[in-house]
């Protein structure tokens, strides 16, 4: 099965409450390893990548200013925490054509905890409890 099907439907059948579960500071941590493409907080700008403040919830490519791949575009995805732990464990196999050069992250672990850590930010940049 495609795997963004897949993830559509994971994502469908997941409680609209459901939030990332993991350690927000070791997820900082796991975050260090992103940090030369993204960023996140109040003064975050696109770089490489695009800013993710506000990442989990939100439609793929909406930020302005970055110039996203094609296949980012047409993917028309939701960055649930599903959709967001297959994409980061391996982005290049589930979006072809991404431009993201990461490898991804190997570790459940560290999958759960950048999540987590990502996910405290709203879409200004401010951290939310």
């Amino acid at each position: 099965m495609n795997k963004i099907i897949l993830a559509g439907l994971m994502s469908a059948l997941m409680p609209l409450g459901a939030m990332a579960e993991g350690d927000v500071d070791a997820g900082e941590k796991v975050f260090k390893k992103c940090k030369a493409c993204h960023a996140v907080g109040p003064n975050a700008k696109n770089r490489v990548g695009p800013v993710l403040n506000g990442i989990v919830g939100r439609e793929v490519a909406i930020i302005e200013g970055y110039k996203y791949s094609k296949a980012m575009k047409a993917s028309e995805l939701t960055w649930d925490v599903e959709t967001l732990t297959i994409y980061l464990a391996n982005p290049r196999k589930f979006v072809k054509g991404t431009k993201m050069a990461f490898a991804g992250l190997k570790k459940d672990d560290d999958l759960e905890n950048v999540i987590a850590y990502l996910a405290q930010f709203d879409l200004e940049g401010n951290i939310t409890e």
